[in-house]
């Protein structure tokens, strides 16, 4: 077997690979690649396993950290939705070559799994990965009719009121509804999450790709939250960053809207599944996951692979990220 990096893996065979795969999200695309390296301080690296011409295993590997000394803290590999797979020795070859790239570019790789990758447990483990239970919910949006009835009464009373009211959610068509977009999902950052957040470049980048769509919540000619959705054509939408002005405007409910926006959006463009992403670990307490319950999906544990790289610097920047958060309450 072969393994090709970066820009000498064939586009053509790259999309042939995503298009057949069942673990296949917009994250392991050649334009989620170009997304990703278009953006300052980070970066993108892609791996394919080639066997007799044809791709075997496949993934991209996101290098991330915050800006200044920080950063030294922060540097970790993110894949997002898993790597693409078509046999065991294809990805034992795979995971190590992403060893052997995030070995002293990062702290630790996280593998964040959209699709089941129990069958593997052993070769991730065999990798140095560590198994983390994480909890997820999925929506079906062929049938709308369905799609309805699995939504929990409170939250479609709270949609038909929305509705009432005249809020609407519409794709985004420019930058400024970009910005708007941003600049609550920051207020919604420094008040309530208290997490690093992606600088605008990086929601900017994402409007100009082909990755996928905002959707905004308008009321009385205001965007008063959004959601921004990488989309796979034809098969599935994903809630990458939502926000709303839910203190602000009560009785419109812009984050139960903006998620509404994706699975009706997804309803609408013959896309069949909805993800949210994550809804935290099974054993903390998490009101978030509380809030998508109640959208009716399937709840899924396919959980995340961790793999350390560093242990002195991991621990620190476990502390420094709770120190800031302390520091931004």
């Amino acid at each position: 077997m072969e393994i090709l990096l970066n820009d000498s893996i064939p586009i053509t065979a790259w999309k042939d690979f995503l298009l057949r795969n069942k673990h296949s999200t917009p994250f392991q695309s050649y334009e989620f690649y170009c997304f990703v390296n278009s953006v300052r301080n980070l970066s993108a690296h892609a791996i394919a396993v080639i066997d007799s011409d044809l791709i075997n295993a496949l993934a991209v590997v996101t290098l991330q950290r915050e800006c200044g000394l920080k950063g030294f803290f922060s540097r970790r590999a993110i894949i997002y939705g898993g790597p693409l797979i078509n046999d065991n020795l294809a990805l034992d070859i795979l995971l190590k070559n992403i060893n052997r790239l995030t070995k002293r570019r990062a702290i630790y790789t996280e593998i964040r799994n959209f699709s089941d990758y129990k069958k593997y447990n052993n070769i991730f483990d065999y990798g140095g990965y560590k198994i983390i239970p994480y909890l997820n919910f999925r929506i079906s949006t062929s049938d709308y009719g369905r799609l309805i009835k699995s939504i929990s009464a409170s939250r479609l009373r709270q949609i038909k009121k929305a509705k009432k009211q005249n809020v609407r959610w519409k794709v985004a068509d420019s930058i400024n509804e970009v910005k708007a977009f941003y600049n609550i999902l920051v207020n919604l950052y420094e008040r309530k999450i208290r997490k690093p957040l992606f600088p605008l470049e990086f929601f900017e980048n994402f409007f100009k790709s082909d990755l996928g769509k905002y959707l905004v919540v308008i009321y009385e000619d205001n965007i008063i939250g959004g959601i921004m959705c990488p989309i796979l054509e034809n098969r599935s939408i994903y809630e990458f960053y939502i926000c709303g002005l839910d203190s602000e405007y009560k009785e419109q409910y812009p984050s139960v809207m903006a998620t509404w926006a994706a699975i009706e959006y997804a309803n609408q463009n013959n896309i069949a599944l909805f993800d949210f992403m994550g809804a935290g670990k099974p054993d903390e307490a998490y009101g978030v996951r509380e809030f998508k319950a109640r959208f009716g999906g399937e709840q899924v544990e396919y959980g995340r692979f961790l793999k350390i790289n560093n242990h002195i610097l991991y621990n620190i920047g476990k502390i420094a990220l709770k120190c800031w958060k302390l520091f931004k309450s």
